[in-house]
């Protein structure tokens, strides 16, 4: 789709509300890479920023894609993964968490909490205010988010109620700008109060300015390629020797402390397994916690 088309169909689009219904229904490791764009959050876990949602690129029909991680520590090292069930592939660590959770033991089922899969989302954005980073203002980055500003997007685009109009907020021309506030809640970072201002053209509705912006977008659809997640061998091997050897499906009667917990990890079920259930938090804080623990295995 070009950029006339995508002004002429200017709304929410099949395509969009099509893969929301499918989520609601039912990343690659970027470490120190500079087309992610994140929050800067003050000591006391505060933040704030604007940032405005963009269309998907040509050759691309959904502005977002969804991706399944597994991120936690055992004795033999880091497991930092992609989950294959992102494509809808098996995968070893969803069905060794699987086998714990089923067993009916606490142990197990707190073992297979902490090493639940983290669900990530990837889109693109502009930074429309970064008052920690101004010079990051009217840029475009990649955008890492999890499922607690996933559910606002998709209630702009699915709104509840009769009397609230459907906006695309991915829209340069009907969208509308982000506002990301950042608390410390009960001990966990809370995006709870971010919310999407009135809807509003992007750069006055520049159509020069919008398409040079839109040019400069990332192609999204790379992240969850075949070549972005190991098979399953690999995967089981590398589950072995993060256990200590013990093999994928092994319980570990010891789990390495991190702060004083149980190590944080990330696991799921496979197709017919049972997912097991949030011990607490966001998406948000998921998604956060991804990206330290990816920071802390590059620092090993």
């Amino acid at each position: 789709m070009g950029f006339n088309d995508m002004k002429k169909n200017k709304g929410v689009n099949s395509s969009l509300l099509e893969e929301l219904n499918k989520i609601s229904s039912g990343s690659t490791k970027s470490y120190q890479d500079d087309r992610f764009w994140k929050p800067e959050r003050d000591k006391a876990d505060n933040g704030f920023a604007v940032i405005r949602f963009l269309p998907p690129v040509e050759g691309e029909d959904v502005p977002f894609v969804r991706i399944f991680n597994h991120g936690f520590k055992g004795p033999g090292g880091w497991m930092i993964e992609n989950c294959p069930t992102t494509i809808g592939l098996k995968c070893p660590v969803c069905e060794a968490n699987s086998e714990l959770w089923n067993s009916g033991m606490e142990s197990d089922k707190d073992i297979a909490r902490n090493r639940k899969r983290k669900l990530q989302y990837i889109a693109n954005i502009m930074v429309v205010s970064d008052p920690k980073n101004p010079q990051n203002e009217g840029k475009s980055f990649l955008y890492k988010f999890g499922k607690k500003i996933f559910d606002k997007i998709q209630e702009k685009a699915q709104p509840e109620f009769e009397d609230e109009e459907a906006m695309d907020p991915f829209d340069f021309w009907k969208g509308a700008n982000f506002k990301i506030k950042i608390r410390k809640v009960g001990g966990f970072v809370n995006y709870d109060k971010s919310e999407f201002d009135s809807s509003s053209a992007l750069l006055d509705g520049d159509d020069a300015e919008l398409e040079t912006l839109w040019k400069k977008q990332y192609p999204l659809q790379q992240f969850i390629a075949p070549d972005q997640f190991k098979n399953y061998n690999e995967l089981n091997t590398r589950l072995g020797t993060v256990l200590g050897g013990m093999g994928s499906s092994a319980r570990t009667a010891e789990e390495v402390n991190l702060n004083g917990k149980t190590s944080t990890s990330s696991s799921s079920s496979s197709v017919e397994a049972v997912e097991p259930k949030s011990t607490g938090g966001s998406g948000e804080e998921s998604a956060d916690a991804l990206s330290y623990f990816e920071k802390l295995a590059a620092e090993d």
